[in-house]
């Protein structure tokens, strides 16, 4: 389990030893920030791609175009520390999807073997770093409604798990689903294109066991749940 999460600051990034077949990296930073890595924010738009920007300049509201520019920012100054490049020179690509075929499954990159995730989700970024195909993800807690939205779109054992909780308790455990399914299913590579029902993840306070793969809960700010998932080795 990760017990300990790196921080991005306004400074650049401190990077220790890469990432090992036992123990992937964690980064997190605030999407806030008008500074990263020692690179303004403001100013992300000439570090990033063309399918980046064009994303960016999609976002109508300027804080959500904020968010998303401070998210890309982090992750290159990142991949840049490690792979010893500019952030502007990192090369993002997306290997092809499981499901159909087409080019949006897990991202990569030719600069590094590294294997990689970005999540963001109100203020906050979650970036895992591997030497196996990996998965996380980072929400904030949701609402009582948005439990009531998703509740019967889960596994049907998850549902009967909430369904049988305090109705105060749902959105935490909710939450510990949602990521949990997310990371493995970026893990995979399938992401949410078949829906959330499979596989199992569980809302107890430990996740399911899952074949092929590791996935524990991260350490997060209060409001905040966050789930890594990792491919084990070959056996």
């Amino acid at each position: 389990m990760i017990e300990h999460v790196n921080q991005l600051c306004g400074q650049p990034p401190h990077i220790g030893p890469p990432p090992t077949d036992s123990t992937p990296i964690v980064w997190a930073w605030s999407t806030s920030s008008e500074t990263l890595g020692g690179h303004p924010v403001n100013t992300a738009a000439a570090i990033l791609d063309t399918n980046e920007r064009t994303r960016a300049e999609r976002m109508i509201k300027p804080a959500d175009r904020h968010r998303y520019l401070a998210s890309h920012l982090g992750l290159r100054i990142i991949l840049g520390a490690y792979t010893n490049l500019p952030p502007q020179h990192i090369r993002l690509t997306r290997e092809d999807c499981p499901t159909c075929g087409g080019p949006h499954g897990r991202p990569s990159t030719p600069d590094s073997p590294l294997h990689f995730n970005l999540s963001h989700s109100g203020d906050l970024a979650y970036l895992a770093l591997a030497t196996r195909p990996t998965g996380i993800d980072v929400e904030l807690t949701p609402t009582p409604q948005t439990v009531t939205d998703i509740l019967h779109t889960l596994h049907p054992t998850e549902t009967d798990e909430l369904t049988s909780l305090p109705e105060d308790q749902r959105p935490q455990a909710l939450a510990r689903v949602w990521t949990r399914k997310e990371a493995i299913l970026k893990a995979t590579g399938h992401g949410l294109a078949e829906g959330l029902t499979h596989p199992y993840v569980g809302s107890h306070p430990t996740p399911a066991a899952i074949p092929g793969y590791t996935l524990t809960d991260l350490p997060a700010p209060d409001h905040y749940t966050a789930a890594l998932a990792t491919a084990n080795p070959a056996e």
